[in-house]
């Protein structure tokens, strides 16, 4: 089930769960539960929870990929690294404008068991290449970036996708020039509010978006990257939805805000997400009636992804303990979570199951995925780790009592529906099921 969108390539899902209104064979009464996949950005991320598809042998490409990520990560100067950092990106380049992302994963998968620095240095330079680039116009060379805004969204109803009306365009224009980029910078922005399902989900994929709207930025009218659609977007309770643009500006100026001052803190990053916030949300806040919103800072597409990630873990649960107040009609005081370490060889993620404090029965969960050194231990006595996080929010959030199984359990899924199985007091791992005149989905918002 992990590698749902392939092995290594970074296009990660949310593991917000929501039941949806198919009933699972193996039981009976429950409503299919939609679960999501991260992506990996270091290689313990990977190593834990990638299951590559890719073939042990690796061929010719991805042995050159290989070798050159070892050459460049035991490079002993800063002109030993310029010599091999172009012969890398010589080859990933030819392989991105091919769509030939298999050698890429293949060479990924071997270093993340072989050879972590080499894994890391690798992985760099595909996200580079695959979301910035360079190109010449009129005698004029820019560098081009694309940068996505996330808007981490909540609701008990569908959270939306779709057209962005052509003022609402314009508004997010002005304030992103007005906030967030640099003076000189050339924008073009999709005109689609996106989910993660719809964005790309191979490096390849992803050049390709690049360059059609980094050719939009300079002027040219070549069409629009083209949405996915192979896997319809799912009705979560917390989800991202994204902005995405590309920003072209003269080689070797300044892209963001924050660049042009870094000595003035009234364009630091924080004075900057501050007022893109201020802006923007009146505008993301109609496109995404019926939800409620966190806007985060404009950036580079493959580092906001991940900040992304993150931001929608405490989210999904205060979404999940206001949902299940209206679906099954407990208070936050009756219900209780049940938290519980899943992994293989050392916990990768955490399954909360949610239950009504008089019953063992569990209605619902979530999964709480962690992300790069998140799993190692606390290294100062009485520092908190992700239980104590965790715990922290569901009280936070007035949920009654709290129960942390002990251990490790392995991290089980159905199989007939796919979704993962839940602790339940008991400290077993079960299907969440909801109760039959529940409310089996989120509506629209009217």
């Amino acid at each position: 089930m992990m590698a749902a969108f392939g092995s290594a390539i970074n296009r990660r899902r949310r593991y917000t769960l929501l039941p949806l209104p198919d009933q699972c064979r193996n039981a009976p009464t429950a409503r299919r539960v939609n679960y999501e996949v991260p992506l990996f950005r270091s290689p313990e991320e990977f190593m834990a929870r990638a299951r590559s598809r890719t073939s042990p042998r690796l061929n010719r490409e991805a042995s050159r990929l290989a070798a050159l990520s070892q050459s460049l990560n035991r490079s002993g100067s800063r002109v030993e690294d310029r010599y091999w950092e172009a012969q890398l990106g010589e080859t990933i380049a030819r392989m991105l404008r091919q769509g030939q992302d298999g050698p890429l994963e293949s060479a990924l998968d071997h270093l993340a068991q072989h050879d972590m620095g080499a894994y890391e240095v690798l992985i760099e330079q595909a996200e580079t290449l695959s979301e910035s680039m360079q190109v010449e116009k009129n005698g004029t060379t820019y560098d081009v970036l694309l940068v996505v805004a996330p808007i981490a969204a909540w609701t008990r109803y569908t959270i939306p996708t779709g057209p962005i009306p052509a003022p609402a365009q314009q508004a997010l224009l002005a304030q992103l020039h007005g906030h967030v980029l640099a003076q000189d910078a050339r924008v073009a922005l999709l005109p689609n509010l996106v989910s993660i399902d719809q964005m790309p989900r191979t490096f390849a994929e992803t050049w390709q978006w690049l360059h059609r709207l980094a050719a939009r930025a300079l002027g040219a009218q070549t069409a629009w990257p083209v949405l996915n659609t192979e896997v319809e977007t799912a009705n979560m309770l917390a989800d991202t939805r994204y902005l995405v643009a590309a920003v072209g500006v003269p080689q070797g100026t300044p892209i963001f805000r924050w660049q042009e001052h870094p000595e003035d803190a009234a364009a630091s990053r924080d004075a900057c997400l501050e007022q893109w916030v201020a802006q923007a949300q009146p505008t993301l806040a109609a496109l995404l009636p019926g939800c409620g919103l966190e806007c985060l800072l404009p950036d580079a597409y493959y580092v906001s992804n991940r900040d992304a990630d993150r931001r929608v873990r405490p989210l999904s649960l205060r979404a999940a303990v206001t949902w299940l107040e209206g679906a099954v009609n407990l208070p936050p005081a009756q219900l209780r979570a049940v938290v519980a370490g899943c992994g293989e060889s050392r916990i990768d993620e955490y399954r909360i199951g949610f239950t009504a404090r008089t019953s063992n029965d569990v209605y619902y969960g979530c999964v709480w995925p962690l992300y790069g050194r998140e799993d190692d231990a606390p290294t100062d006595e009485g520092e908190p780790d992700a239980v104590d996080e965790i715990a922290a929010l569901l009280k936070e959030f007035g949920v009654g009592e709290v129960r942390r199984i002990p251990g490790m359990l392995p991290p089980e899924y159905c199989e007939d529906c796919g979704a993962p199985h839940f602790p339940n007091p008991l400290g077993e791992l079960v299907h969440a099921e909801l109760p039959e005149d529940a409310e089996a989905s989120p509506s629209h918002f009217h």
